[in-house]
């Protein structure tokens, strides 16, 4: 199956800024040691799932944004009959994830450290995922900055077209603003139900939301 033509955008607006934070050396060596073995390496290619998993024939679930990777490994030991790919553009959070990752011996679980427009776009098959996950995203609340968010008309598109039949979209966020605008673009989308939230999960960033008095608000959506 061949990919759909990429969306296209008048110029790229990131949802993230690149920071040149700092890594410790527990990460650095992380990367060096355990990179090899959970890594997938950035190209411009199709995911061949026969090279990336021992088992391609099992369910395929993407987070996107994972930080620490904490409810992406807990996920991923739940659910041994699904595979899961992390992408995440800060190698920190990737280093850390890595040492989570070192002594669990998990086959299911890879990451690319990439931006996730691109990883869907380039080298993912149409009607191939299962279920995307996107907990705690960036909310950019500047108002002048709600252009960088990622989850807006085109990049539902964008999910829409790699999903397959039922597949489904799971969303958390702690910015009222944000939760409004997100259930604002699949309603206007028209291609999805918005169903019950069932994973049980409690990343740092809702801990934090909570702390800081914010509601948290959790949504999936179904593609119809």
């Amino acid at each position: 199956m061949n990919p759909s033509p990429k969306l296209n955008h008048k110029r790229e607006i990131t949802s993230y800024v690149r920071r040149a934070g700092r890594i410790t050396s527990g990460q650095k060596n992380a990367w060096e040691k355990y990179w090899r073995l959970f890594g997938i390496k950035n190209t411009k290619d199709i995911f061949n799932a026969d090279n990336i998993f021992k088992n391609s024939n099992k369910k395929l679930i993407i987070e996107i944004g994972f930080g620490n990777g904490e409810i992406l490994i807990d996920n991923a030991l739940q659910y041994p009959g699904s595979n899961f790919i992390g992408i995440e553009v800060y190698e920190s959070g990737i280093g850390q994830c890595l040492i989570n990752l070192s002594d669990k011996r998990l086959t299911n679980v890879k990451l690319i450290n990439e931006d996730a427009k691109k990883v869907l776009n380039n080298n993912l098959n149409d009607q191939i995922i299962d279920q995307i996950n996107i907990f705690f995203p960036d909310p950019w609340p500047k108002k002048r900055h709600h252009k960088r968010r990622l989850i807006d008309k085109n990049f539902i598109l964008l999910m829409q077209q790699k999903l397959k039949k039922d597949g489904c979209i799971n969303i958390a966020t702690d910015w009222t603003d944000y939760a409004e605008q997100i259930i604002h673009e699949f309603n206007e989308n028209g291609c999805f139900k918005k169903t019950n939230f069932n994973l049980s999960m409690k990343t740092k960033f809702e801990k934090r939301g909570l702390k800081l008095g914010h509601k948290i608000q959790k949504f999936t959506f179904e593609l119809l």
